[in-house]
């Protein structure tokens, strides 16, 4: 069956299903059309297929002319109809997989995807898993369900990992230029999902397994979990010696071997970095082993919301107001500037400890005009305008995504006060008072 498989492939003949059309899976199948394969996408998110079907795109770096491109090529199709998963050759998992509420991994999107592929499996099928996970789980949960349809692993359906690596917003990297690390089952599962990606990608890093992959994706966002609780920490201690920690931070830029920045802020957002360092920290547990250092990185980043909350609280009794009744602009939604992905944004749950302490909070967002319902918050909100009259409304401005859209200068010449998680007024001329860094 590998022989079959690799000439479909290498003739372009393949039919490659991504399953999960998100700001993973979308950005995927663009790759794949443009390389000349036919792709299906399948979402069981029906207004999702509607969108694409009618030329329209719900992820603002993919243009909606890409998408009406995409669908003039006759390459690419979206269905909610799952029983079509049987016409792809090349099957490619991108499903969210959160953590549960005690912050366990929550397997259950892959699991559900698993085992409609399992009920459809036919020989000659290749499946990967892209979802973020912890070292393991192709072996130890995919298979086992894809195994129920009697089909051998190797023989007549291969089985890879391949993480994805999408950073949205950025121009530099995109999904056909990032290098894709693939790990295989076994050696023929290792060849067909590099012969498979290759017709969407410029490099492919073939490693020894799957548990190798599931890993390198989890050590890239652990490595920057880490160091981002650092800064977090050591903003914590400057801001109480007095001492800003963004100039130090631009001081220590200045060598050129041995440092690399990063930089602090209201807390972690986005679809890895907060999620999947704790992914490998229950694992370890597993191996009666504790990672000390994922789980006190996990504390702080986790408390700089709180950090945050006390900051303005300070400043504004400083000037005689409660935080109680007192009106605030949360400024940006996304959990980093100039997108609209607002997947675990440090905001909502500043929006949310806002409310709890009875102020009245409204957003901004030029990315993100209405707040769209979250599998933990529903704010039922929508962007504010900002003008210089309803900047002078509230009683503070709290600026939690520097996003570049936003006139900073102007923001503090008609603000209150404003709260500046992210050093977006490191260049405003501005009166120390009227600008506070949390």
């Amino acid at each position: 069956m590998i022989k079959q498989l690799l000439a479909k492939i290498e003739a372009k003949e393949a039919v490659v299903g991504v399953v999960g059309l998100g700001y993973v899976g979308l950005p995927l199948v663009r790759e794949f059309t443009r390389g000349g394969a036919r792709v299906l996408g399948f979402d069981v998110d029906a207004a999702k297929v509607k969108a694409l079907r009618a030329g329209r795109s719900y992820i603002e770096h993919i243009p909606a002319e890409e998408i009406k491109q995409m669908l003039r090529s006759k390459r690419f199709e979206a269905t909610t109809d799952f029983d079509r998963l049987a016409e792809a050759d090349c099957i490619l998992i991108c499903v969210p997989t959160p953590l549960t509420r005690m912050r366990e991994p929550d397997m259950t999107y892959v699991e559900a995807t698993a085992r409609e592929i399992a009920r459809r499996l036919r020989r000659g099928q290749l499946v990967v898993l892209e979802s973020t996970t912890y070292p393991g789980t192709t072996r130890e949960v995919m298979l086992p369900v894809l195994a129920e349809s009697a089909l051998r692993v190797g023989r007549d359906f291969f089985l890879a990992y391949s993480p994805e690596r999408e950073d949205p917003g950025r121009s530099d990297h995109t999904t056909k230029t990032i290098p894709k690390v693939v790990g295989g089952y076994d050696r023929n599962s290792l060849k067909a999902a590099v012969a498979c990606y290759k017709l969407a990608v410029d490099t492919v890093v073939p490693v020894s397994s799957c548990d190798v992959a599931e890993a390198t994706k989890i050590l890239e966002n652990t490595y920057r979990c880490v160091n981002i609780a650092l800064v977090n920490e050591l903003k914590t201690l400057f801001d109480r010696m007095g001492i800003d920690v963004w100039e130090v931070i631009g001081a220590a830029s200045t060598k050129p071997f041995g440092f690399t920045p990063f930089y602090p802020g209201p807390g972690l957002g986005g679809h890895c970095i907060p999620i999947d360092p704790f992914y490998l920290a229950w694992k370890a547990r597993q191996f009666s082993l504790t990672t000390r250092f994922i789980e006190l990185a996990g504390e702080v980043n986790v408390s700089m919301p709180e950090f945050v909350l006390a900051k303005l609280m300070d400043a504004l009794n400083e000037r005689r107001k409660p935080l109680h009744g007192a009106r605030v602009l949360v400024l940006g939604l996304a959990y980093k500037r100039d997108v609209d992905d607002m997947r675990e944004s440090p905001s909502l749950e500043l929006i949310e400890l806002l409310r709890q302490r009875g102020a009245k909070v409204d957003y901004n967002d030029p990315h993100i005009p209405k707040a769209p319902r979250t599998r933990e918050h529903h704010l039922r909100m929508a962007s504010v305008p900002l003008t210089a009259g309803s900047l002078r409304k509230y009683d503070a401005v709290l600026i939690s995504t520097d996003h570049s859209a936003y006139d900073y200068q102007f923001i503090v010449d008609n603000a209150k006060l404003v709260i500046d998680t992210r050093n977006a007024t490191q260049n405003v001329k501005r009166t120390r008072r009227k600008v506070v860094k949390a």
